[in-house]
């Protein structure tokens, strides 16, 4: 508690501005527990960047501590750059604060000499990723929390390729910013090294987009699909509905009570696709218009939730492996149609996906690369084989990235990629759901849960690292009476081979991940998340599905096989 203290009383030194102090005496005199969340660490980068509550405090997402992320960048970019006019690319999404934040991280840059171009209102995230591509720029940042809570925020990094930070860059920047004093921020703004975007940026985003997916579906086909689409609050407003008119689709159905950019996002728990309750408006809606598909994106737009009608007319919520693998297999089917393979093409995923990707690459012939979670490891792996072709890939989280204009999950593409298989299949006398049953009867049935449990805190954090450490140091040798084969420790590099008794060295990068695979081929991964509390238990199994008919009956089987599978944890 004494550091805690003395971090503490450091912000009521004159470095600091007079609301900052304000605040900071208020934690000391009222409020303890406040006070030792705000100050018992230093804000980290995750695996999305840096996130967290906004608030005083080195815990916290505020000018002082975005300033010093800034000012460490603005020295690395000119170690790395010193004979170019270092540019640098500025968006920011919805949430309270984020417009501010963005000016005095826009402020900072050109206060060390650096051009800046930054959106003049909110954009989605995929859009800042082209942009750094577009304009040249040696870096971007995005001013976002996801689908966090409305207290968060957060502040995205992205290098001159268009992908997030990943090794050895990002762990050099955070060393200069830990190098760095808060009284060495340079917040006094440049306005002649600051330039607003806006049309420009969009309409060349626009284009790309629908030249991504370009699929040659009829303009009938496209006017006869009925879309429910909604924003949750977020950015995907400014651009999703424009795209989707270009496209052709015409039937296009927005639920305006969540139209409207709002950071409290208040008609729904959470502005998360992931969470069903977020669509249940969307969902009414389509009922109302006899829609065919929902799709909901979340703030920052880069990834999204959809809904399709089962064979019974009902809606039903997809996850984010099942539109990855309907996606994937869809984009690969349109390559194999025009044969536009010659050898060097690949798709990818991550080690917590869905292993039926691997099944789809094996089936076309083309390479399935697997990353850590974070698709700043897929735009890594388009960075590294540029001799490559990236056809398309995605996360189970709900996040997809079609071709390499944008090199992050991009929530308005896919969405223009989902409506053109939707209409494509109904044209076809099928439909979303159908072309997913038709994969799982070719390439068998994977089924898929994800269990997050919420640990908050310095106790909460104890907590996970407890759970982690258990599982690594007394991993399990069978799940529901079937034993483990194989167990990799992504911490320590080492996968265990129990079949060959052997140790194995695994080619990725040092990650807190631990992944069990099954003698009849299921796979259980646990890891920390990297930008909220939580730990996560991702659970996949699979078998066959012989008839669409038989579907409902497998899935239940293959569920009550997860459950029996997670009955070993003590949740």
């Amino acid at each position: 508690m004494e550091e805690i203290l003395s971090k503490a009383k450091y912000w009521l030194s004159d470095v600091f501005d007079e609301n900052t102090r304000k605040k900071t005496q208020d934690l000391l005199e009222n409020n303890k527990a406040e006070l030792e969340d705000s100050f018992y660490q230093d804000l980290a980068f995750g695996t999305g960047g840096m996130r967290g509550i906004m608030g005083v405090g080195t815990n916290r997402i505020n000018k002082y501590t975005l300033g010093k992320n800034t000012q460490g960048l603005s020295n690395y970019l000119k170690e790395q750059f010193p004979k170019k006019e270092i540019k640098v690319a500025i968006a920011y999404d919805c949430r309270h604060n984020s417009k501010e934040l963005a000016q005095i991280v826009a402020n900072v840059f050109s206060a060390n000499g650096i051009k800046v171009f930054i959106f003049s209102d909110l954009r989605p995230t995929p859009e800042l990723s082209f942009a750094v591509k577009y304009l040249d720029c040696q870096c971007g940042i995005v001013l976002t929390a996801s689908h966090n809570p409305p207290e968060y925020n957060g502040y995205k990094v992205y290098w001159e390729d268009g992908g997030q930070l990943v090794p050895p860059q990002d762990h050099e920047i955070i060393t200069e910013i830990n190098n760095l004093e808060y009284q060495e921020i340079k917040f006094e703004a440049n306005e002649e090294l600051i330039e607003y975007i806006d049309q420009e940026v969009d309409q060349a985003f626009v284009e790309a987009s629908l030249a991504n997916v370009d699929f040659g579906v009829s303009k009938k086909a496209k006017e006869d699909y009925k879309i429910v689409f909604t924003s949750l609050h977020g950015t995907s407003i400014t651009l999703i509905p424009q795209v989707l008119e270009k496209a052709g689709f015409s039937n296009v159905f927005i639920v305006k009570e969540q139209a409207e950019p709002n950071g409290d996002f208040p008609t729904v728990k959470s502005p998360n696709p992931e969470e069903p309750d977020a669509l249940k408006m969307a969902l009414e809606l389509a009922d109302e218009k006899q829609a065919d598909m929902v799709i909901g994106t979340d703030p920052d737009s880069d990834r999204l939730g959809i809904a399709v009608r089962d064979n019974d007319g009902k809606m039903v919520l997809l996850n984010g492996n099942q539109t990855m693998v309907l996606m994937t297999d869809f984009l690969l089917k349109e390559y194999q149609a025009k044969n536009s393979f010659k050898g060097n093409e690949f798709i990818a995923s991550t080690v917590v996906s869905t292993p039926m990707m691997n099944q789809l690459a094996k089936h076309y012939g083309v390479e399935c690369k697997l990353g850590l979670t974070g698709f700043k490891w897929i735009a890594k792996m388009i960075k590294d084989y540029p001799q490559q072709t990236f056809i398309g890939g995605g996360e189970e989280s709900f996040g997809y990235m079609v071709g390499d204009f944008v090199r992050d999950k991009d929530a308005v593409t896919s969405t223009l990629l989902a409506c053109m298989i939707g209409a494509a299949a109904k044209a076809d006398s099928s439909s979303f759901y159908n072309e997913l049953l038709e994969l799982y009867k070719t390439h068998g049935l994977y089924q898929e849960k994800l269990i997050s449990l919420v640990k908050k805190g310095i106790t909460g954090a104890e907590e996970i690292k407890t759970m982690m450490t258990d599982l690594r140091e007394n991993p399990p040798k069978e799940f529901n009476n079937t034993k483990v084969v194989l167990f990799e420790d992504y911490q320590t590099g080492k996968a265990q081979d129990f079949k060959e008794n052997i140790t194995k060295e695994l080619d990725f990068p040092k990650s807190n991940v631990l992944i069990f695979y099954l003698e009849d081929g299921s796979k259980i991964a646990a890891r920390p998340s990297g930008t909220e509390p939580k730990i996560k238990f991702y659970v996949s199994v699979n078998g066959k599905l012989d008839t669409a008919e038989n579907y409902k009956k497998t899935k239940e089987q293959l569920e009550n096989k997860i459950d029996s599978v997670l009955s070993h944890f003590d949740f």
